[in-house]
């Protein structure tokens, strides 16, 4: 019987697609298009087809849409850049200039779409970290003195340096001039189930009761420090989100058992969950109370496949190391970095929502090792006042386009916690920087968070 389910998904899936190539043109770059518009799509020529059934439906809602195949970018003479990632920057920097773009959402892995790596080696010198994604550097397109921001002021090919007695790469502005998120998909049955996903959020979730469910998730995070830090956070969030429902699965009151506990809750419907604990690319995990020794684990790469909850899709907040880091690939199984699972296909937070029948719809989190107060000399800042902010601009503010709320809330962390660029590595500044720098959005940054009303 699942073998049977496999392949009438496979082909209701190639179906799809054939149906999408038959009745979607290809969307190219034109340069004589002088129109503002919301949102710029780019991807490789192999995607544009199922995309362009995702622009029909942004349209529908008055989110403008440009679909730029990423072979065009490279071809364009007009586009300066010293290697793919810099023409891509140069090129969103051009269409923020001349069209007022607000939204920019990169569809595909770091094998298609370039990542860009940043170089500040933070404070775990137990571990080997000397680089982590930035998407952060294709958003943040500007300096403070309007000039293209490249992240390298020293010219030397490393970009974001900070591993001396103060930062290589010194006065980045880092604050977003456009809201960026990405769909690294694999292969274009990825991008048609994350199309059909957005579609299906923003047309049937308004007014559904189980949108006001918001999910909690935590434990002691750091045993050597008294109170459970994972559970203040989540509280502290919540805090910020009057009207919700606040379901808290807390190792203190017993309800964080297991995986199970968590996708009991995930698939009764909510519309946010929040897990603040510890990570990898393939796992979230806790420490009950003082202890350890045992690790609690939430929610596991292996455990997904349990997650039904169809269309009832939350957007989903992980504070943990690694989660969104979605570089990964089996063949580096022999790499160096065993310790953080870089082998597994996914990485958790692109597992979530390139899930079919269920997952999220957003997972924002960390690309590198995360960090929290408990992590900073100051004892301030980091994933414990950037996560909650998230909220307080959404539930609070009243910012209802998650990529705006992703925006709003980095720009007041670097307000509140300014970067002094002439510190050494390891520095509350270079962490406040890496805080901001390895926060990713994972999804579509145009998303109406609640969906849109309906008709």
């Amino acid at each position: 019987m699942v073998i049977m389910g496999q392949i009438k998904l496979f082909t209701l899936c190639v179906a799809s697609l054939f149906i999408l190539s038959a009745f979607s043109p290809t969307i190219a770059c034109r340069d004589n298009e002088n129109s503002d518009y919301d949102l710029l799509i780019i991807t490789p020529k192999k995607f544009v087809s199922p995309l362009n059934k995702l622009k029909i439906h942004k349209e529908k809602h008055g989110i403008v849409t440009k679909i730029v195949e990423l072979e065009t970018i490279y071809s364009l003479k007009n586009c300066p850049g010293r290697d793919k990632q810099e023409k891509i920057k140069y090129f969103i920097k051009q269409e923020f200039d001349n069209h007022k773009i607000s939204f920019v959402l990169l569809v595909g892995g770091f094998r298609y779409i370039p990542i860009r790596y940043c170089h500040n080696v933070g404070k775990y010198s137990a571990f080997t970290e000397s680089k982590f994604i930035s998407d952060l550097y294709y958003a943040d397109l500007i300096d403070d003195k309007n000039n293209f921001s490249s992240w390298d002021s020293n010219n030397n090919g490393i970009y974001g340096e900070w591993v001396g007695s103060s930062a290589e790469d010194y006065d980045i502005d880092l604050k977003p001039d456009v809201a960026i998120g990405r769909l690294p998909c694999n292969n274009i049955f990825e991008v048609i189930t994350c199309v059909n996903k957005i579609i299906r959020y923003e047309e049937k979730t308004y007014g559904k009761a189980w949108f006001k469910n918001m999910v909690g998730v935590g434990g002691d995070s750091y045993t050597e420090f008294a109170g459970n830090e994972g559970e203040i956070n989540t509280l502290n969030a919540m805090n910020n989100m009057p009207g919700f429902n606040h379901i808290k699965i807390w190792v203190s009151n017993g309800k964080l058992t297991g995986p199970s506990s968590v996708i009991k809750e995930i698939n009764k419907g909510c519309g946010f969950i929040y897990f603040d604990g510890h990570g990898t690319p393939n796992m979230w995990a806790t420490y009950p109370s003082g202890d350890n020794t045992t690790m609690i684990h939430g929610l596991d790469n292996k455990n997904m496949i349990y997650l039904f909850n169809h269309d009832k899709l939350p957007i989903c907040i992980v504070s943990g190391c690694h989660n969104n880091q979605f570089d990964v690939h089996p063949s580096r199984i022999f790499s160096d970095s065993f310790y953080r699972y870089t082998w597994v296909y996914k990485c958790w937070g692109w597992y979530l929502v390139s899930k079919i029948f269920g997952g999220s719809i957003v997972t924002i989190g960390d690309t590198g090792f995360g960090y929290s107060k408990e992590d900073k000399q100051s004892q301030r800042g980091a994933d414990s006042y950037l996560v909650p902010r998230f909220f307080w601009e959404y539930g609070i503010n009243g910012t209802s386009i998650i990529g705006n709320v992703w925006v709003n809330a980095i720009r007041n962390y670097l307000d509140v916690f300014p970067i002094n660029w002439s510190d050494p590595f390891g520095s509350d500044s270079s962490i406040d920087a890496k805080t901001v720098q390895q926060w990713a959005l994972i999804g579509d940054p145009s998303l109406k968070i609640g969906g849109y009303p309906n008709n």
